[in-house]
């Protein structure tokens, strides 16, 4: 299939295919890097089209590393908050996908910037993103929670912390439950956070 012809299957009904196409064209990345590939996936994550949108941006976290500094940009440059949020999301397709590869320096400080955006939508998806990276993201964590007064920026940073497998973060978590000078949910939300995080990893220890 033509480069043209993977795009178009990328927005097919059939998921399956969706798939195909999305290894397909990070195949054909591999084997050809061209930024243009890159370039009109990002152009694809204001389309109208969700399903082509989400499927942009799994292609983009398919490509993997290549793919951060466009995703970066897009995620703090423009002025489209869906673009913003989705490219924030393909950060984290990119974690995901390669949990094998050390996170470059260059997409933990662009999340640390987007955890400031003023829309939800982006500073909740760069939490997310940063919680899919883990242990690198502790130190982010530590540090936003003290300087915010966002209180939902705070219990997404919470909730982000329960999920990565790392001592350093229930201590954390720790810390928020014991400091009086937090709110008094987000200390609740920590506390069950640190419920979850407990159970994880005692079931690591015993798999």
């Amino acid at each position: 299939m033509t480069t043209d012809e993977i795009f178009e299957q990328l927005k097919h009904p059939n998921p399956n295919l969706r798939d195909d196409a999305m290894w397909d064209l990070a195949e054909h990345y591999s084997e050809t890097p061209d930024k243009a590939i890159i370039e009109r996936l990002i152009a694809a994550l204001d389309d109208e089209d969700v399903v082509y949108r989400r499927c942009a941006v799994k292609t983009l976290g398919a490509i993997g590393q290549d793919s951060i500094p466009y995703t970066v940009d897009g995620m703090l440059k423009s002025d489209n908050v869906t673009v913003r949020g989705s490219c924030a999301k393909a950060l984290a397709q990119v974690a995901v996908m390669y949990r094998d590869q050390p996170f470059p320096q260059a997409g933990l400080d662009g999340l640390k910037a987007a955890m400031q955006d003023e829309n939800p939508v982006v500073h909740i998806a760069a939490t997310m993103a940063l919680g899919e990276i883990g242990t690198p993201a502790i130190d982010i964590f530590d540090e936003a929670l003290t300087a915010t007064d966002n209180v939902g920026l705070a219990v997404s940073i919470v909730n982000s912390l329960g999920a990565i497998k790392d001592d350093r973060a229930a201590v954390l978590l720790q810390k928020i439950t014991d400091t009086e000078t937090f709110d008094p949910y987000i200390r609740e939300m920590a506390n069950s956070a640190l419920s979850r995080s407990d159970l994880v990893r005692n079931y690591n220890r015993q798999s």
